[in-house]
């Protein structure tokens, strides 16, 4: 009966990786300047023609990887082309030391240029799985070089936008558990199609993991802090050093899941499995279902407004990690985790009449009004990168 209740997830994880996929090159795509919009309304319609530089870079990585998982197709080739072509026309600002701004117009102007290097990581993937599929040389180099200046970033280098840190550095400083996490991603995808730099990429992988436990998980806190003092130091005195992500500590639990599972290190499999555990028994609403977006380690209000509300890519987030968990352990309980929450995705973010997924929900479940299904923050990333998983980690469990 599990083997059918599993199998039955399957098909509908499937179906709505297929219709994900539908929508966003339907309605996404610019067939006039290149990229893809991601401000679209339940329907489909572009309610702002800015543009995500981060999700091009990921729509460029989604439909390359995509072709990794169940064969090339054109439309998917082409469409992470125009993506990569736009960035590369319009999204770097070459004064600047070949940072890429954040928003830019439809036609590629430039319009905000932030601090955090995301945009040069999800550039860097984008090309990066684009190489593993074409053999087409220039985009690894271009992913190497956007790579390590992402790490060259996060460890010291001056910003050559001259923008500087967020907060005045004599007064405060720390470190953000997002630089270690997404950077430990991204170098999952380098070596997995880049092997001539595997020594680089296991040396910097170590760095990732060494950072995220010395200095922001706190198992004796049950929790995994997002902002911590530069050795480690919990900053309780005020909102920002008591902030936990629950979703992006569980979407930092499989990113550690898969460098143990490369390494054989059942010790750091056990830990990323405690990262998942305080995560989502911390952040599940036990009263409305869903994953909260903020929660407060000592269980003082949270500062962001919307910590209460149920977004999208949490929910992601524990499709994977979860399936993942159990694929290696087969304790149950993860496997409840998995049903539990896509029973909770099926009922209130899916959308069976225009497809793909609303983006945010409001605590009770219900979408916010009106209702999205994209922005600047959501594109063709999250959904089908948890749907593909998904169906890959299923096959795993279901063949044994």
């Amino acid at each position: 009966m599990e083997r059918e209740k599993l199998q039955a997830w399957r098909d509908w994880v499937r179906a709505e990786l297929e219709s994900c996929v539908s929508f966003w090159l339907e309605h996404g795509m610019d067939k006039e300047h290149g990229g893809v919009y991601t401000c679209l309304t339940r329907d489909g319609k572009v309610f702002s023609t800015d543009k995500s530089v981060w999700m091009q870079g990921r729509c460029a990585w989604t439909f390359s990887y995509l072709c990794r998982v169940y064969g090339k197709k054109q439309e998917w080739l082409d469409a992470a082309k125009s993506c990569l072509d736009f960035l590369e026309e319009h999204c770097i600002n070459r004064t600047a030391g070949d940072r890429l701004y954040f928003t830019v117009t439809a036609d590629g102007k430039p319009l905000r240029q932030r601090r955090y290097c995301f945009s040069e990581g999800f550039y860097a993937i984008g090309n990066a799985e684009y190489y593993g599929q074409t053999g087409e040389r220039e985009h690894l180099e271009r992913a190497r070089k956007a790579y390590q200046l992402v790490y060259d970033l996060n460890h010291g280098m001056p910003d050559p936008t001259g923008m500087g840190p967020k907060t005045i550095a004599e007064t405060r400083t720390g470190r953000a558990l997002a630089d270690p996490m997404i950077f430990l991603n991204m170098t999952g995808v380098m070596r997995r199609v880049d092997p001539e730099q595997a020594a680089l990429y296991d040396r910097y992988a170590a760095e990732c993991v060494h950072d995220i436990f010395a200095y922001h998980h706190k198992p004796e806190m049950k929790c995994t802090l997002e902002s911590v003092g530069v050795n480690g130091e919990f900053q309780g005195d005020f909102t920002a050093g008591r902030v936990v992500n629950p979703g992006h500590d569980i979407e930092c639990s499989w990113f550690l899941m898969e460098e143990a599972n490369r390494t054989g290190d059942a010790a750091l499999h056990k830990k990323a499995e405690d990262v998942f555990n305080f995560a989502i028994e911390a952040g599940w609403d036990k009263e409305y279902g869903g994953l909260l977006y903020f929660i407060d380690c000592k269980g003082l209000p949270p500062e962001a407004y919307e910590h209460d509300m149920k977004l999208w890519w949490p929910h992601n987030e524990i499709l994977i990690a979860s399936l993942m968990a159990y694929r290696d352990t087969k304790d149950e309980k993860y496997l409840e985790w998995f049903f539990k929450t896509a029973e909770y995705c099926k009922t209130c973010f899916a959308d069976d009449v225009c497809g793909e997924w609303y983006g945010y929900l409001r605590r009770d479940g219900k979408p916010t009004e009106p209702p999205c299904k994209g922005s600047t923050f959501k594109g063709p990333f999250h959904v089908p990168r948890s749907l593909i998983m998904a169906d890959v980690l299923l096959g795993d469990i279901l063949e044994g």
